[in-house]
């Protein structure tokens, strides 16, 4: 029985694909709305899993024990509202109350600069200007902060803080603009009118969408700063929990500066913080919704796809009409007639759901190849969801031509002309 069951399906499959065979344009122009959301569905989940993928190793990078602190969230979410930007900056009292009173807390680091909304300062190497880079002022326990890796040179330490003295460390952006054939140690750039030596250059990080402004970054000592820039009042705090103790650490860290910032008990934090987790977690938020909106989209593109396809398949009884009527004479059932047109209308789908595959992962590979700011990874769910969808489709808008056919009179169907 199973034998004769699968004889045949394997007959009713010959047989869609002959019908194909013999009408390939118009089966090509049948499921091209099902390639169309079959090619989408493909390209917005590879583009979001490259971005997704991205993200947590850009955020990894700068270290999962890390909770970034600063006057307002940090991350992604709308914009900065009034009473976040009037806030009371936070200061270096608040980063050193921090590392005396949180036991979970490994180790505070604290960056001040001038005005978060204000235009970069330019860093002039000889002839050359760079315009966009990111000047801050940084503690020494800045580099361990944000998991900072020298290429070479040295880090700046307590003692050129305690000297305000005028050293840097680049980003490898900074080295790439200005030192490509030339060694960085011991040159002189110049900011504002100031002169630094730079001591060492870090090494690339892993970058959000090609571009991270950790490599565009010249850090000098905070008090060398603060003693160019006594006007600067904006602080970014760093702090690295102890390894399994991010909860508790967090607890503290809130706790700590409520207090030393005299949060009211009914009020919200007068600052913002962010981790590693919570930045990914973010981001999935907001593409989660982006992801849900293009697939919707896609959808209507299947389901023209899908009613383009019963409309050939009705048109496709009514040409073969005397063909149904000659099977069912020599002992064809209902049921083999239902197969042999669903088999064809899932033929039909699942091949323009296979094109729209080769056609995804090929637009896919060429988006990495040419925009490598754009990462994008085929996920494999895609691959299997799209080709179940295309199928599906036939399925679901073959039934009604299926049923049509099956019950077509074999004596009114053998006299149709």
């Amino acid at each position: 029985m199973i034998s004769s069951s699968r004889q045949n399906v394997r007959e009713n499959l010959l047989l869609a694909l002959d019908t194909l065979r013999t009408h390939k344009f118009r089966s090509f122009l049948t499921v091209l709305g099902v390639l169309i959301g079959v090619v989408t569905v493909i390209l917005v989940a590879s583009i979001f899993a490259g971005l997704d993928n991205n993200l947590v190793q850009a955020a990894e990078g700068f270290g999962t024990r890390t909770i970034f602190i600063y006057k307002w969230d940090p991350g992604f979410h709308g914009r900065v509202t009034r009473e976040e930007r009037m806030r009371k900056p936070l200061s270096l009292d608040d980063a050193r109350a921090l590392e005396e009173q949180c036991p979970d807390i490994e180790t505070v680091a604290a960056e001040t600069f001038i005005d978060a909304w204000a235009a970069p300062p330019s860093v002039k190497y000889k002839n050359e200007e760079m315009l966009n880079a990111n000047f801050v002022g940084a503690t020494p326990s800045d580099f361990n902060a944000m998991n900072a890796d020298l290429a070479d040179g040295r880090l700046y330490n307590e003692m050129d803080d305690l000297h305000r003295a005028n050293v840097a460390v680049i980003g490898a952006d900074v080295v790439n603009q200005f030192f490509q054939h030339e060694d960085p140690i011991g040159k002189e750039v110049s900011i504002d009118g100031h002169v630094y030596q730079v001591v060492g250059a870090l090494a690339k990080r892993k970058a959000f969408l090609g571009d991270s402004g950790a490599d565009r970054v010249v850090l000098v000592p905070y008090h060398t700063y603060k003693n160019i820039y006594p006007a600067a009042k904006e602080n970014f705090i760093l702090a690295v929990a102890y390894p399994g103790r991010m909860d508790k650490a967090i607890d503290e860290v809130v706790g700590v500066l409520r207090r030393v910032r005299h949060d009211k008990p009914d009020a919200h934090n007068s600052f913002g913080y962010a981790t590693a987790d919570s930045l990914i977690s973010q981001f999935r938020q907001i593409i989660g919704t982006v992801v849900l909106v293009s697939l919707l989209v896609s959808s209507i593109g299947l389901m023209v796809g899908g009613i383009g396809v019963m409309n050939i398949m009705l048109v496709s009884v009514t040409e073969r009409t005397r063909e149904i009527g000659v099977r069912k004479a020599i002992g064809a059932r209902r049921s083999d007639i239902v197969w042999q047109f669903l088999l064809e209308a899932m033929t039909l789908t699942g091949g323009g759901g296979v094109l729209g595959i080769l056609l995804g992962v090929t637009l896919s590979f060429l988006i990495r190849t040419f925009i490598p700011s754009l990462p994008s990874t085929v996920p494999t769910w895609s691959v299997l969801a799209g080709f179940i969808v295309a199928v599906g489709i036939g399925l679901f808008f073959g039934i009604w031509p299926a049923l049509k056919a099956s019950r077509l009179d074999p004596i009114v169907a053998l006299r149709y002309e």
